[in-house]
């Protein structure tokens, strides 16, 4: 047994507060490109500040490094997964998946319905992508100049495209968020995915019921321009609903419980036959050759799985959503996770978490009271540290005792965690998200505020199932 003293809740919370500070400083001075690197090094540094006051309260060197094994050893599954859907994402690019996505998705755009559709489509395209800011800067910005075309309030339509593109941010097994967030509480990516619906879903129903009473107040003329988009999709992409088997076969084996490793391998496996198939000039494009022989063709589909590629277009709006980074992508979430796992290991060896979670239980006696505190924790890191992931990262550390003490399952706190740091991040000016989306649909945070409904419904939806303990799954011992 390692015998140290206990710490005192001042000493426990040292790390974090130098944390929060470190990080909104670093936030300040690199912007969107503190996620490259330099985010990564301050949560090393707040494991430096937390191992100093484990050294002083005499806890050994070796035993941090145990504590901080063992952490990174629980996230090896999310690894690999984050891995795989990096791979998954680069093989349903070039196999025409993605493409096939957007081509139908754009074709429900009506003005009658504008809002309404706008909505749908960003969440089918994000939730193919797992971006909302790939969504944003491309199907967003064209949905923008539509509205303004037809005389739509231009933060109404970025309301309904900020709320699809957080819909597929949350719910996407290829986006970072959702990977990230059960990978801090100590979940699997599927049980969380699943688990989230009970919040997203109503959320989801209520969003789009607003857009659509909206919509009918709207009074739009002409016709939304989007030939242009789906023929060029056509020019690069032979477009067929048999594309749509690969997700199938997906969803079916996650619905039949098949682990998510395996779920994504095949679909990744079957993504690169279909692109073999279905899309050999895309293959041949991106193995550099004219013409496609069984090396070309290895080469092609191996270079989409690992490494970034892009499908040719002339069309602006279309080439960011024609590009996929593969396993080299997820290569900096990885990199944070680890860097986080570090932190974490080193608070745990040094009783700062188990300080923390009893006096966060002591003050939230109640089930309400410690998601209420969750809700509150990430929507102000979202403010101080200016960071989605952030936002996910360091109240996924600091309550995931909290809740085991409590009796509740793992993915009671990824849930929370999505349903207030992911979305809320848009809503904030000076936060990453909400400085890029704004800047790139042209429309301030304040404009779009109260019609991003999604956003700011998600944190009052995870309230109200806290409140009511519905849907508030207890641990169960085996």
């Amino acid at each position: 047994m390692n015998k140290v003293k206990e710490l005192s809740i001042f000493e426990a919370i040292i790390p974090v507060v130098a944390l929060v500070l470190m990080l909104a400083f670093n936030v300040f001075v690199f912007g969107d490109d503190a996620l490259s690197g330099s985010n990564q090094f301050i949560l090393l540094l707040g494991g430096a500040i937390a191992a100093i006051i484990g050294f002083k309260n005499k806890v050994s060197y070796d035993y941090m490094m145990k504590e901080i094994a063992k952490n990174i050893e629980s996230t090896a599954g999310a690894l690999l997964i984050l891995l795989m859907v990096g791979a998954l994402a680069g093989t349903w690019l070039i196999s025409g998946v993605i493409p096939s996505m957007i081509y139908y998705g754009l074709q429900i755009l009506n003005p009658t319905i504008f809002l309404a559709a706008c909505l749908i489509i960003c969440s089918v395209i994000s939730v193919s992508t797992g971006s909302s800011w790939t969504t944003s800067a491309t199907v967003g910005i064209a949905l923008i100049g539509i509205g303004e075309a037809l005389g739509v309030s231009l933060g109404m339509t970025a309301g309904a495209i900020l709320s699809g593109a957080y819909f597929g941010d949350k719910m996407s097994p290829m986006s970072d968020t959702t990977n990230l967030a059960p990978a801090m509480a100590g979940t699997d990516l599927f049980t969380h995915i699943k688990y989230m619906a009970y919040t997203t879903i109503p959320t989801f129903v209520v969003t789009l019921l607003v857009f659509v009473i909206l919509g009918f107040t709207q009074n739009t003329t002409g016709q939304a321009d989007i030939q242009t988009i789906i023929v060029d999709i056509n020019k690069s992409f032979n477009i067929t609903p048999i594309l749509f088997l690969v997700p199938i076969v997906v969803l079916v084996l996650i619905i039949k419980k098949t682990s998510p490793l395996v779920a994504l391998l095949i679909g990744t496996l079957l993504g690169g036959v279909f692109a073999l198939i279905f899309q050999p000039q895309v293959v041949a494009q991106i193995a550099g050759t004219q013409k496609l022989d069984f090396v070309s063709a290895y080469k092609g589909v191996m270079q989409a799985i690992t490494v970034k590629t892009q499908v040719a277009t002339d069309n602006e709006i279309l080439k960011d959503l024609f590009t996929s980074g593969g396993m080299e992508k997820v290569l900096g979430t990885i990199w944070l996770i680890l860097s986080a796992m570090v932190f974490g290991g080193v608070m745990d060896a040094i009783g700062a978490l188990s300080k923390i979670s009893s006096f966060l239980l002591n003050l939230f006696s109640s089930v309400f009271g410690l998601f209420a505190s969750t809700v509150a924790t990430c929507i102000g890191l979202n403010l101080t540290a200016s960071d989605q992931y952030l936002s996910l990262v360091i109240p996924g550390k600091m309550y995931a005792k909290a809740y085991k003490d409590k009796g509740l399952a793992p993915e009671n706190l990824s849930r929370s965690l999505e349903d207030s740091a992911t979305v809320t991040s848009a809503l904030i000016p000076w936060n990453t998200c909400g400085a890029y989306h704004s800047g790139i649909l042209g429309v301030p945070v304040i404009d779009y505020f109260f019609y991003a409904i999604f956003n700011w419904l998600s944190p009052i939806m995870t309230l109200i199932f806290s409140l009511f303990e519905i849907k508030i799954r207890k641990i169960i011992n085996k």
